[in-house]
C-alpha cells in the first residue's frame, strides 16, 4: 500500500516531467557539443566538430553552408563565433539552399548577419543574398563592437519584419523589412568563397517565439 501511496504522489507531482516536450519560451541548444546533430552540410568546404566547438574551414575554395535541418520562423537566435583567419563568414536566417553551382559552391538565398574577423567590416549587418545585397550597415559604434581573435557574442531576435542583431551586449542595427523574402527558413552559417576562411563556433541557442 506504501508502495502504491509514494508512486500516487510521484505521479501527481509531475515525476518523469523530463519526457514532456521544452515550454516553448526554453532555450533549445541546436549544436551538442559532440557531432553535427541536427545539421546539414552544403557543399565542399569543411565543418567539424573539434574540442566542443565547430570549426569551418576553407578547403575548396568556394561556398559552404551549414545548415539546419529544421526550418524556423520568429525566434531568438544566441551564439558564440571568433575568426582565427581573415576569411569572411557569416549566420543566415530563414534561408534556403536553391541550388548547385559547380564553379561557386551552393546557392542559398535569404539574410544573413555578417561575420567578419576583421573591425569596421560590418559584423552584424544585413545582407540579403539571392536580392536585395546590403540593406542595413551596423551604426558607427556597432562597427568596433567586434573583438578580433576572441570569441564575441551574437544575438538575433526576429519577430514577423522585425530584426534586431546585437554584438557583445551592442545594439548593431535595428531593422523593419517591407519586403522580406521568406518568412521562415533554415539557420545557416556561411563558408564564403575566396579561401581563408577559419572561425570558431559554439554554445547555439535558440529561443522560439
Amino acid at each position: 500500500m506504501a508502495t502504491k501511496g509514494i508512486a500516487a504522489v510521484l505521479l501527481l507531482l509531475g515525476f518523469g516531467a523530463a519526457a514532456e516536450a521544452p515550454p516553448q519560451d526554453a532555450w533549445v541548444s541546436l549544436f551538442n557539443g559532440k557531432d553535427l546533430t541536427g545539421w546539414k552540410n552544403n557543399g565542399a568546404e569543411k565543418w567539424v566538430v573539434e574540442q566542443g566547438t565547430i570549426l569551418c574551414e576553407s578547403a575548396a575554395n568556394k561556398y559552404g553552408y551549414l545548415t539546419t535541418e529544421k526550418t524556423y520562423r520568429d525566434f531568438t537566435l544566441r551564439l558564440k563565433f571568433k575568426g582565427e583567419a581573415a576569411g569572411n563568414s557569416g549566420v543566415f536566417i530563414r534561408a534556403r539552399i536553391t541550388g548547385m553551382d559547380p564553379e561557386h559552391g551552393p546557392d542559398i538565398e535569404g539574410m544573413q548577419v555578417e561575420v567578419d574577423p576583421s573591425v569596421g567590416k560590418h559584423t552584424g549587418g544585413l545582407y540579403e543574398s539571392g536580392g536585395r545585397g546590403w540593406v542595413k550597415m551596423p551604426t558607427v559604434e556597432g562597427e568596433q563592437a567586434l573583438k578580433a581573435g576572441q570569441w564575441n557574442d551574437l544575438e538575433v531576435a526576429v519577430a514577423g519584419n522585425h530584426i534586431v542583431t546585437q554584438l557583445n551586449g551592442a545594439k548593431i542595427v535595428d531593422y523593419t523589412d517591407t519586403a522580406p523574402k521568406f518568412t521562415d527558413g533554415v539557420i545557416g552559417l556561411q563558408i564564403h568563397t575566396g579561401g581563408g576562411v577559419k572561425m570558431r563556433w559554439k554554445d547555439i541557442f535558440i529561443q522560439e517565439k
